[in-house]
């Protein structure tokens, strides 16, 4: 089978998987959704996150090469495995981090006040997380991809879907980064830093206190402007953090 057409399959599925994980995971355990709302968890518009794309490419690669790790010992070999899928994912995770945060003055995730993290975007606790899904990954997916890869092959109207999908992608991809440039320019305007979770829960709630219908998939679409939301998030960081100094200081 086209080496192109597998990546492209599991870029596809890992995408979207990822996307439905964490849309669960924002709904009922993330921090900065206390209201326990549907939020999008994505960057883009359509229900996928490329990091978990490139993530599942990357963890069938180091699956790949479980035959060529050879330390003496069969559970060494796969707990090697399992922490190479860890350190790889957290890497994967660092660099998006980065590229959003230095490149864009854009926080899409911040892990500011977890033990032991790394500029706010790596740490050892969504490490551990990486490391199970790893497991999860090793144990229950890895084993049935040949499968899935074969079943692929022989469905060509779902290549067609796949297509489909990466022409929708490309589109979402260069709105994506016109709404980036947007933050990096109000984000340098206002000498702030965009945590996008908090600008998203802010937009949400703006719309449920005027009873305007709040849309999903444009999270960041608003009557009110980019600019004044950013305005009033500045406003109300200003406000913590002399209140964090009121609490030290008593």
């Amino acid at each position: 089978m086209n080496i192109l057409l597998v990546f492209a399959f599991l870029f596809f599925v890992g995408s979207v998987f990822g996307w439905v994980l964490e849309l669960f995971f924002r709904r009922f355990f993330s921090k900065n959704n206390p209201e326990r709302k549907w939020i999008n968890p994505g960057f883009c518009v359509g229900p996928y996150l490329p990091l978990y794309g490139s993530g599942l490419c990357v963890l069938y690669l180091i699956a790949g090469i479980r035959p060529y790790i050879n330390l003496g010992n069969p559970i060494s070999d796969t707990v090697a495995l399992l922490l190479a899928m860890a350190l790889a994912m957290t890497i994967i995770e660092y660099i998006a981090g980065v590229i959003s945060y230095k490149g864009f003055r854009v926080r899409l995730w911040d892990y500011s006040n977890e033990w032991g993290n790394i500029q706010g975007i790596i740490c050892p606790k969504f490490s551990l997380f990486w490391g199970m899904l790893g497991v999860a990954y090793y144990y229950l997916v890895h084993p049935n991809i040949l499968d899935a890869l074969d079943w692929l092959s022989h469905n060509l109207a779902m290549s067609f879907f796949i297509g489909v999908f990466y022409g929708v992608f490309v589109i979402d991809l260069v709105y994506s980064t016109h709404l980036l440039n947007t933050l990096k320019k109000l984000s340098e305007e206002n000498k702030i830093v965009v945590h996008v979770e908090e600008l998203k829960a802010r937009i949400r709630k703006s719309h449920d206190e005027r009873w305007i219908k709040y849309n999903f998939f444009l999270p960041f679409r608003s009557d009110t402007s980019l600019a004044q939301h950013i305005k009033a998030m500045k406003a109300a960081q200003k406000e913590q953090r002399a209140n964090k100094k009121a609490t030290k200081t008593m």
